[in-house]
């Protein structure tokens, strides 16, 4: 007991020799400890309040560019669905365009066909000054002259014109889709009788004639013919000469397919009517 009683009276004496003056040291650097502690806890609470703030500032940035993600999709799925239409429409654009061109093919041959069949009709007509045969602007296009069908100022026509008329009218009568145009011509030599005025009255009734010998005695359908004439007014060939009013003087028969629908089918398409052989 009195040992333990000397130890703690050696303790408290120890502690008795410390100085004030590095008492008041131990108390500055305490307070300089509880300073720092709280500065470096302010120093935390700025840093969390700087994180907090970065946190809102990217949840913000990230809400904003998925929205403006979100608007760039919808407008490339916007576009993907126009690029889509327009694929489809040029699709089938394409598709009525190759049916045109079939279509534009298969009336060039059956125009091709028809004039094959007149040329060889008419083949006992074939003298190159009296009759040709050939296509014009998709059209079969049958040139007669003078000589074949009229006598000069006259527009009875003479046998070899009917029978002529008749071969032609067999294969106009084989195919009732074609369309009949009958032009007369003249030269410029005037004519001026009781019964013409002019060389314009003498291509029309020629026409008008050539058109009643086909209807009337061959059996052509009247609904399928147009007669009118020009008189001098289309020349194929020189007035000046007598071999070049021979040739103006002349009846041209057009026979016309129907391009219905090959009309139909340009409507559709929006393009442009393709350009006649």
């Amino acid at each position: 007991m009195k040992r333990w009683i000397i130890s703690l009276l050696a303790v408290l004496m120890a502690q008795a020799c410390v100085t004030q003056k590095k008492y008041d040291a131990m108390v500055a650097n305490r307070d300089r400890l509880v300073n720092d502690s709280t500065a470096l806890e302010q120093r935390i609470d700025g840093l969390e309040s700087d994180l907090d703030s970065c946190n809102e500032q990217y949840v913000f940035k990230e809400n904003q560019l998925n929205r403006e993600i979100d608007n760039l999709q919808a407008v490339l799925d916007l576009k993907a669905l126009e690029l889509d239409e327009k694929n489809q429409v040029l699709k089938a654009r394409a598709e009525k365009l190759r049916e045109l061109q079939e279509l534009v093919d298969r009336q060039r041959a059956a125009v091709e066909n028809l004039r094959k069949k007149v040329a060889s009709a008419l083949i006992a007509f074939s003298d190159a000054d009296q009759l040709s045969v050939e296509v014009d602007k998709g059209r079969v296009k049958v040139s007669l002259s003078e000589d074949l069908l009229f006598e000069s100022g006259k527009v009875d026509l003479d046998e070899k014109g009917k029978d002529a008329l008749g071969k032609l009218a067999v294969v106009l009568k084989n195919n009732p889709d074609i369309n009949i145009q009958i032009v007369g011509f003249t030269d410029t030599v005037p004519i001026r009788t009781a019964r013409f005025k002019d060389n314009w009255d003498l291509s029309v009734i020629r026409a008008t004639s050539i058109a009643r010998i086909l209807t009337e005695e061959y059996g052509v359908s009247p609904k399928r013919l147009i007669a009118a004439g020009q008189g001098q007014y289309n020349a194929v060939a020189t007035n000046e000469t007598k071999e070049g009013r021979s040739l103006n003087r002349r009846t041209e028969i057009f026979l016309i397919p129907n391009l219905d629908e090959l009309f139909g089918i340009i409507e559709e398409t929006g393009e442009p009517a393709p350009k006649a052989n």
